[in-house]
């Protein structure tokens, strides 16, 4: 089984974490006005996004497709899981760029995934040291939930809030992690947002002249 065709699979992975990518699988979000393109429409989306993440391999997301093709509602369900996970996320992190707090209610749809997550850990001895490692999760149809899950929860609990930032697009709406020395970034993608907003700056002047 080759990539699955899926716009979620083609997608740039510019949030720097794993939970700041799966934020971005819908774009528009910043204008209002705009409209909403979300990349997760079915399961397929979610398995194709997570094998372009690297968190599935190919062979993994073959049996996730074989097993959501045989277990459909239960396939619908972890999607309906997987877009509340990520607009509670969406909504922490936005409430944090603006320096608000967070609703209760959204820290608690990740707590909830959280506990499905840890329920599915193991710790092993691998001869050098201790690792986690995901257990039982071959056909689980929810286990790219898990370490999308434990990406939020290490930056929640351990990331510097101050580099968390919005693309200065127009439109986009997509969160970021700007590592940068100077901290200057402001787009999700130079060649993309970045580009778009110096044509604008280059209209605006030309019409003013």
């Amino acid at each position: 089984m080759e990539r699955l065709q899926s716009s979620a699979a083609e997608m740039k992975l510019v949030g720097g974490r794993l939970c700041l990518d799966f934020v971005n699988t819908v774009d528009g979000r910043k204008n209002d006005s705009s409209p909403l393109c979300d990349k997760l429409k079915d399961y397929s989306d979610l398995v194709a996004w997570s094998q372009h993440t690297g968190i599935v391999t190919t062979a993994e997301a073959a049996r996730l497709i074989k097993e959501g093709k045989q277990k459909p509602a239960a396939a619908n369900t972890v999607l309906r899981r997987a877009i509340a996970l990520r607009e509670a996320l969406h909504r922490i992190f936005k409430a944090t760029v603006k320096g608000s707090v967070p609703r209760s209610i959204d820290l608690e749809t990740v707590n909830d995934e959280l506990l499905k997550a840890r329920k599915n850990e193991k710790l092993i001895n691998t001869g050098k040291g201790f690792r986690w490692e995901w257990i039982g999760g071959e056909t689980a149809l929810d286990r790219m939930l898990w370490p999308v899950t434990q990406s939020a929860a290490e930056f929640l609990s351990a990331g510097d809030f101050s580099r968390l930032r919005e693309c200065g697009g127009e439109e986009c709406g997509w969160l970021f992690e700007d590592t940068s020395r100077n901290r200057s970034r402001q787009w999700c993608h130079m060649q993309d947002c970045g580009n778009l907003a110096k044509v604008r700056r280059f209209r605006t002047r030309a019409r003013e002249q």
